[in-house]
């Protein structure tokens, strides 16, 4: 469901994660590039932003908290001269609230030279390594495990004198999900973990000007460079004057891509792994069309990500697709606090639904995702007061029952619904006529990507990397489990 824009109101439905963006193109104005593609990947992150240049010499940076186009105007871009960038837009999962110190790209010094590192996702070991560097007086400035990378990957350098090497032993210590762009003075590099959790794709500007990586295609769509392929698992990508040159930084493990980025977190204009996400979010329309079908008279769609799905559903099933639900595309994060009367109308600030199209029609209502249930629960509410005589909610994800911990900000099991209830419970808290999610297989089904493998924890509980206890105690708990281990059962 739509994210909250009230301070302290926890959304409901996954987070999205961050956006990473490099630019390696002599003569070009890199840091207007780097811009752009941050502004076409900004759904991925809006909590801060930043980029960071070289220009052979030494890496300049700026970063702030905003949006994108808060963060960079024209003098901003016009101090980041160079030939080589990183950009990262940021949405907080492991390292806690916003902070300019959180910020990326990330900084570290080896001896007098600098790079700039900028991650997508959340590595889950980062503790001993940060107790270890710490013990050899390396400083840390945030609590962010994107600093603890560039920080390791910076200290092995200065011991190896190769970059290369630091970045190598990085990809050895480190576990977790992470999709990484680094800049030193006069090179790009682009890495993944070796499950490929974390989507990252290399493309080229005409005319040899120059290669760009992003986190996805529609931002190199923005820049007018042209796809070649993803960077794969465990690989480190290098690019400078000799051109593009590949090698394995570690073994490549099970594949197991993050299979939520078709569901919600990329754009729709967004191909991953050979996949249209437009395409697949109309496969599982069409889906669920088959697996759960309903008599009525209209289908809707939440935007953004819940409309193909409902034009897949719509074709599917024969019942007409409307655009009965508007949303407000100008409202980002907001951190002006809202009065209680307006926080009462909660959803409201992002949707509203048009009672001309809606009063008095039989509704299937397609969204993405529920995780919480409170957005679900206010959307079928707004729908019945605009006139709606029955409310089905389709879901084109499954059930989410476990917290993801490789860069998607879930709750913990005790606050997520599915979780705790039944369907029919969760349906009656809801308000809707009835409810169906799409099964794990319809949504397999739904997805035709280059390979198969897919992480699918938050459904399923089976992690690719193994989580520590220290980060998944108590996250593994239901409501039941806690009234039980307090004795309350």
């Amino acid at each position: 469901m739509s994210q909250s824009a009230f301070p302290g109101e926890r959304p409901d439905r996954p987070e999205e994660e961050c956006a990473v963006f490099g630019v390696y193109a002599k003569g070009e104005d890199v840091a207007r590039m780097a811009c752009f593609g941050l502004q076409a990947l900004q759904h991925r992150g809006q909590e801060s932003a930043g980029i960071a240049v070289g220009d052979g010499e030494t890496i300049t940076v700026a970063k702030d908290l905003g949006l994108v186009t808060q963060v960079f105007d024209e003098s901003t871009l016009a101090a980041l001269d160079g030939f080589v960038a990183v950009g990262h837009a940021r949405y907080s999962t492991s390292g806690g609230a916003a902070s300019w110190e959180a910020a990326q790209p990330h900084i570290s010094a080896i001896d007098d030279v600098l790079i700039a590192l900028a991650h997508n996702g959340t590595l889950v070991n980062t503790n001993a390594i940060r107790t270890s560097l710490i013990s050899e007086g390396v400083q840390f400035r945030s609590h962010t495990d994107s600093e603890v990378a560039a920080k390791a990957i910076g200290y092995v350098t200065q011991q190896t004198h190769h970059l290369r090497n630091g970045i190598r032993h990085a990809m050895e210590t480190l576990e977790g999900a992470y999709a990484m762009v680094l800049a030193s003075p006069d090179s790009l590099y682009a890495f993944r973990d070796p499950n490929g959790i974390r989507p990252l794709c290399v493309g080229r500007l005409p005319d040899d000007r120059g290669w760009v990586v992003s986190s996805e295609t529609c931002g190199l769509d923005i820049v007018g460079a042209e796809y070649v392929r993803d960077v794969e698992p465990g690989e480190i990508v290098r690019f400078n004057d000799e051109g593009m040159h590949s090698e394995q930084g570690v073994a490549p493990r099970r594949r197991a891509a993050c299979i939520f980025e078709y569901v919600y977190f990329a754009r729709p204009d967004s191909v991953l792994d050979g996949m249209s996400v437009y395409q697949a979010r109309r496969n599982m329309g069409r889906v669920i069309a088959r697996e759960s079908p309903v008599e009525a008279d209209l289908v809707l769609g939440v935007p953004d990500s819940g409309v193909p799905s409902a034009m897949g559903y719509a074709a599917e099933s024969g019942i007409p697709y409307a655009d009965g639900i508007v949303k407000n595309r100008y409202v980002g994060r907001t951190f002006i606090q809202p009065t209680q009367a307006m926080r009462q109308l909660g959803i409201r600030l992002k949707l509203n639904p048009l009672p001309s199209v809606i009063a008095g029609k039989r509704l299937v209502v397609i969204d993405d995702s529920i995780v919480r249930g409170n957005t679900s629960k206010k959307l079928v509410d707004m729908l019945r007061e605009a006139g709606a005589a029955e409310v089905h909610l389709r879901i084109v994800s499954p059930e989410v029952l476990w917290p993801c911990f490789y860069g998607i900000d879930t709750d913990s099991r005790d606050q997520l619904i599915a979780a705790n209830m039944t369907n029919a419970e969760m349906c009656e808290f809801i308000g809707a006529d009835s409810l169906a999610f799409i099964t794990l297989e319809g949504l397999r089904d739904s997805i035709r990507a280059n390979h198969e493998g897919f992480c699918e924890a938050c459904f399923t509980g089976e992690y690719p990397v193994d989580i520590p206890e220290s980060i998944s105690k108590n996250s593994f708990l239901t409501k039941a489990d806690f009234a039980e281990a307090s004795g309350l059962q």
